[in-house]
């Protein structure tokens, strides 16, 4: 289905299991009175005149109650499933809907002058001051109304397209990022502070670990590119031991000494590799298809979607509980600029001014953008969806609109009877 049913908004609401009830008590009126006029029927012959009343009520009933749900109907979906003409209205006009109510928008409320004369009298710095600073005057109601709108619109919000956005944002921030001069600033700053000798260490630690995992392998291959005679005479192993016995001797001198000759090498490969990040236009080059290589590997795009979705569920957890998301320190620092709002004037002008020029601002460039968001977002929506929805939004009262017709048919069958009666 569309957004609603991504997003989990088309769940069962008391507005629609309402509306459901009054359905079935519409129909069931209907059949009732179609129950009556079968036994006024019935009975009419017998000569009581008050059972051609009952006939008359029940029949016209019948026919209003018949006329409004075929109305009602109509407005949703094809009556019966038969594509009669001028049918299905609310699915079939979805975008002109849209188009309407986004143009409705536009026209009454996102204007310069309309915001900048409704904002005038606002004082969104005083508001937002009392909304901090957490009074005990009601503030909790609209810290409460605010957190649940904004759960509500981030709930709404397509997933998968604000997603998208986000981790393009992301993935474009990363692709902007010459990471080859901060990589060499980073690592020639190590070298300055010695930061690197920890690095050095551990390499040399995990080389003699792996030389010790790794003896027999190179006790085979000694022995395999022997000569025979060499086997012969045991010279192989010898050999072997040699090997493996000056590599550890040479990684226990290189931890020891912090003067080695080979650790003062691969320093000078570091520093090397530092200028290199920074100036050589070769080495950026390497580095910078390195880094489109990591960007566009499944595992960063595994990681970034899981910063998202971690980001998203922490808004979401913060603006379910605003009361946890005003704790700590945050809340304290929140508290002492709501303080500040209040008491200070100056400020709170200034930032009502800013307010009131930044939304002024805001509509101005960005008003016909809202407005074809707005459109195109109708536009985008299933058109089943949207029909369920306003049905169960408004069909409560218009299963009313059946009740009503049915009783009012009756009464002016009963009027047309009696008018009857008396001109006969």
């Amino acid at each position: 289905m569309g957004l609603f049913a991504r997003t989990g908004l088309d769940r069962f609401n008391p507005a629609q299991g309402g509306a459901r009830g009054m359905r079935i008590a519409a129909t069931g009126l209907l059949v009732a009175m179609a129950a009556v006029y079968l036994l006024a029927r019935t009975q009419e012959a017998g000569g009581v005149p008050a059972w051609g009343y009952v006939r008359a009520f029940a029949e016209a009933a019948m026919v209003g109650g018949l006329a409004d749900w075929f109305a009602v109907t109509a407005l949703f979906r094809h009556p019966l499933g038969l594509p009669i003409p001028h049918t299905a209205i609310i699915p079939r006009n979805k975008d002109r809907i849209g188009d309407t109510l986004a143009t409705f928008l536009r026209d009454n409320f996102l204007i310069p002058t309309v915001v900048a004369r409704r904002l005038k009298r606002a004082d969104v710095a005083a508001a937002a001051g009392r909304f901090l600073a957490q009074p005990r005057a009601g503030e909790g109601r609209l810290r409460e109304g605010a957190s649940r709108l904004a759960a509500s619109v981030l709930e709404a919000l397509d997933d998968e397209r604000l997603g998208g956005m986000v981790k393009g944002a992301v993935v474009g921030r990363l692709k902007a990022l010459d990471i080859a001069p901060l990589l060499g600033q980073s690592l020639r700053a190590a070298i300055a502070e010695d930061r690197h000798v920890p690095l050095l260490d551990s390499i040399i630690v995990w080389a003699g670990r792996t030389l010790a995992a790794n003896e027999a392998m190179i006790r085979d291959m000694v022995h395999n590119r022997a000569g025979a005679i060499m086997r012969w005479t045991g010279l192989d192993e010898r050999l072997a031991n040699a090997i493996v016995d000056g590599l550890h001797k040479l990684l226990a001198d290189m931890a020891e000494d912090p003067g080695h000759p080979l650790r003062a090498k691969a320093e000078e490969g570091l520093a090397t590799l530092a200028l290199d990040l920074q100036y050589d236009p070769e080495m950026q080059e390497k580095v910078a298809r390195l880094k489109a290589e990591i960007i566009a590997s499944p595992a960063v795009a595994a990681w970034i979607e899981g910063l998202w979705q971690q980001a998203r569920g922490g808004l979401l957890k913060a603006a379910r509980d605003p009361q946890a998301a005003m704790a700590g320190r945050l809340g304290e620092a929140m508290r002492q600029l709501g303080e500040t709002l209040q008491q200070d004037d100056r400020l709170r002008r200034t930032i009502n001014q800013f307010a009131r020029r930044a939304s002024v601002g805001a509509v101005a460039a960005y008003g016909d953008s809202i407005v074809r968001l707005v459109s195109d977002t109708i536009r985008g929506w299933d058109a089943q969806t949207v029909t369920d929805r306003l049905e169960g939004a408004v069909g409560r009262d218009l299963q009313y609109i059946r009740i009503n017709g049915t009783v009012v048919g009756g009464l002016v069958g009963v009027a047309i009877h009696a008018a009857n009666g008396w001109l006969a």
